[in-house]
């Protein structure tokens, strides 16, 4: 009896990424505090039967990052969309799949038949479920995203949910009335699939989902992400465990107003400065930083942004990354976007996941205070706080700062940290008698990160 218990326990799922007890802010996932910092590809590793999604989980592996975003197949984009070659967003011909199983009548507007919304495609969810277990296999935690609005007609002239490309002469609508709840009849549809995608992942220990990509585009109403929300949440009422339910709230920074109650993770994009989190830091939940882009492909740029955002208090960073493509799923391809990408920037990445990782994260707060001068003109500091136990500091911008810091008294260890290599420069031990120190950078590039810790502890 006992090896047939211990193969019980073992098959037992465990209990999915939830919001930490001691710190709502903050992640906990496999048994300790989580930070989520990944430099993940453009969204189409399920829906694209061209992406071989195993070889681009193993380079997060092996970059040691630990999220990917994946969109469910309902929104796809075409060849030109973006601007973005080698878009894992935009199948070849015929090589979409999505929940929804082909019909026997041809037409759809990308090749092969059109799709039936009243039946699933079992091969669909099949390598769905798959997907989220190699990625769990590698320590990568997915966040399902369910749907997402149809910026242009391109984008709703390819999808099932389009009259033209279903046989139940459902969706003959206007792109941005697709998500609202004046449609009963593609209500219906969507709730269905809700239901039966939270029901294929229920054991799923490293996912949870986000109700909709960028909703405030596209006609997207709050009324509808609510009733998503709730569709979610009465789905999984009997099951042992709950996934997280994320909300994209906006570009940039915004003050959340009328939040769900289910709602646990907000999320915004090309969050910098990350303004938002002190806007939102009084909700007690996760904020997110999930999409970056549009300014180029220098790593500086996008490096800043995932240093800021996390040291300002969010828990979530997720790089937009051009270099993983159908054709080199290793990420070894040189984008061709609006973003950047590549080996060098997901390195600089897992720095700062390290370097987050190194404190105890569940008794910090972002704390700007603890610095009162000595920042370079132009530049910006940041503080994550254990008061007169550790300080996760980051500057961005100048080339040398004489950081002038209030701490109590005591003896502290300070290190620089060289956010591109990883390099410890210019360590030194602080006996401290209480109020301001002043602490002198070595010379640098872009930015630079400082750790203090208690010497005693």
């Amino acid at each position: 009896m006992m090896p047939l218990l211990l193969s019980l326990l073992a098959a037992t799922p465990g209990e999915p990424i939830r919001l930490h007890a001691d710190n709502p802010h903050y992640l906990a996932w496999r048994g300790k505090p989580t930070v989520l910092v990944t430099s993940g590809e453009h969204y189409g590793a399920v829906l694209n039967l061209d992406f071989d999604f195993v070889p681009y989980l193993d380079e997060l592996q092996r970059c040691g990052l630990n999220l990917t975003r994946t969109f469910s197949g309902v929104y796809c984009e075409g060849p030109g969309s973006f601007k973005i070659k080698g878009n894992p967003l935009a199948p070849r011909k015929d090589r979409l799949i999505c929940p929804w199983a082909r019909s026997d009548t041809p037409g759809y507007a990308n090749g092969g038949n059109k799709f039936d919304l009243t039946k699933f495609d079992p091969a669909y969810f099949a390598r769905l479920r798959d997907f989220v277990a190699q990625a769990a296999r590698r320590g990568v935690v997915v966040e399902y995203v369910l749907f997402c609005p149809f910026y242009e007609d391109e984008m709703w002239n390819l999808s099932p949910m389009n009259a033209k490309n279903n046989v139940n002469g459902i969706g003959a609508i206007p792109r941005n009335e697709v998500h609202t709840l004046k449609h009963k009849d593609l209500l219906a549809v969507h709730e269905a699939f809700v239901r039966k995608a939270v029901a294929e992942l229920r054991d799923a220990e490293n996912l949870y989902y986000e109700i909709c990509n960028e909703p405030y585009f596209g006609g997207c109403t709050l009324e509808w992400q609510h009733r998503i929300a709730d569709v979610i949440v009465e789905a999984e009422k009997d099951f042992p465990h709950k996934h997280l339910i994320a909300q994209n709230i906006a570009n940039g920074k915004a003050k959340i107003e009328r939040p769900h109650p289910a709602v646990s993770i907000f999320n915004f994009h090309y969050a910098t400065p990350p303004d938002t989190v002190a806007m939102n830091w009084g909700l007690n939940k996760v904020l997110a930083d999930d999409e970056t882009g549009f300014k180029g492909s220098g790593d500086a740029v996008y490096r800043g942004e995932g240093w800021d955002f996390i040291i300002a208090g969010g828990a979530i960073y997720s790089n937009l990354d051009y270099s993983f493509t159908p054709d080199a799923e290793d990420g070894s391809a040189k984008p061709d976007a609006p973003g950047g990408g590549g080996a060098t920037l997901r390195k600089q990445l897992r720095i700062l996941k390290d370097f987050i990782e190194s404190f105890d994260l569940i008794k910090m707060a972002p704390d700007n205070s603890a610095i009162k001068g000595g920042v370079p003109p132009k530049a910006t500091a940041r503080a994550l706080v254990e008061k007169g136990k550790a300080y996760a500091i980051y500057i961005r911008g100048g080339a040398q700062a004489s950081l002038v810091l209030d701490l109590p008294a005591g003896a502290y260890k300070a290190e620089w940290l060289n956010t591109k290599t990883g390099a410890i420069e210019k360590p030194e031990t602080l006996q401290h008698k209480g109020g301001q120190a002043t602490l002198a950078s070595p010379p640098y590039t872009d930015d630079i990160a400082l750790r203090i810790r208690r010497a005693d502890d």
